[in-house]
């Protein structure tokens, strides 16, 4: 059974009839030009925006669970995350625990120590620079352990090494059998770790599939209105404007 299966997504002015599925052990990159409703996707699955259609969890619909089940199941990151509070970061991290009504301490240290930021725990959140509140905000969703993660460019602000660190730690919560869905704008980064790939445009599916099948010259110079070379064949891919 599929862990998510979205049939017909519609929100005025953002998603048209999108439909697509996600099996357990999978990675699936959201992608597209600016504007093609990728964020609008990602906080709909979340249940943050009040969109029509179908949302299945491992066949139960989404609107069915209520908030603290649907928190318990997904982790969402968004684009952009900022705290009120100075907040330390061992108290950020901490606060993924609320869906279950608990501070399990292993699970909060294991989330620092996956991101690489135990050394940072007594740390005010604000003294940290942006790649490093990144990496905050991901340990946060790890620590809620769920079953799903969404993630909305989560490597945007981070230098190549943790770009890296962090595609390899979602790889990790994919082979544990669990589900990342990404918005990612780095399609060869994406090339290297996601098994299959949504090309949106205008807020429609214009691609939906494998690497080979998504991720083509035509498809993607007609998304983005720009010619793209690509070669999957390389190590690492290649995908660049021509």
């Amino acid at each position: 059974m599929a862990l998510i299966d979205v049939q017909n997504l519609t929100l005025e002015n953002r998603l048209d009839s999108v439909s697509l599925t996600m099996e357990p052990g999978e990675m699936l990159a959201v992608i597209g030009p600016n504007g093609a409703g990728k964020s609008s996707l990602l906080q709909s699955l979340a249940g943050l925006l009040p969109a029509e259609g179908d949302i299945l969890l491992s066949g139960t619909p989404l609107r069915t669970l209520k908030p603290t089940d649907r928190a318990r199941q997904i982790g969402f990151l968004p684009q952009f995350c900022d705290s009120a509070w100075a907040l330390a970061v061992e108290e950020i991290v901490a606060l993924g625990r609320l869906p279950w009504r608990d501070r399990d301490a292993e699970a909060i240290w294991q989330a620092m120590r996956e991101t690489g930021i135990e050394g940072m725990a007594q740390k005010n959140i604000n003294q940290l620079s942006g790649g490093e509140q990144a990496r905050v905000w991901l340990a946060r969703v790890l620590a809620s352990t769920p079953r799903i993660i969404l993630a909305d460019e989560p490597v945007a602000s981070l230098d190549l090494y943790y770009q890296a660190k962090i595609m390899d730690i979602l790889r990790q919560h994919t082979n544990q059998g669990r589900g990342v869905i990404l918005a990612i704008h780095d399609l060869a980064l994406a090339a290297r770790y996601c098994d299959r790939f949504c090309l949106l445009k205008h807020g429609r599916i214009h691609a939906f599939g494998l690497p080979e099948t998504v991720l083509t010259e035509v498809a993607l110079s007609d998304a983005f209105g720009v010619p793209i070379h690509v070669d999957l064949t390389h190590s690492p891919p290649i995908i660049l404007p021509a």
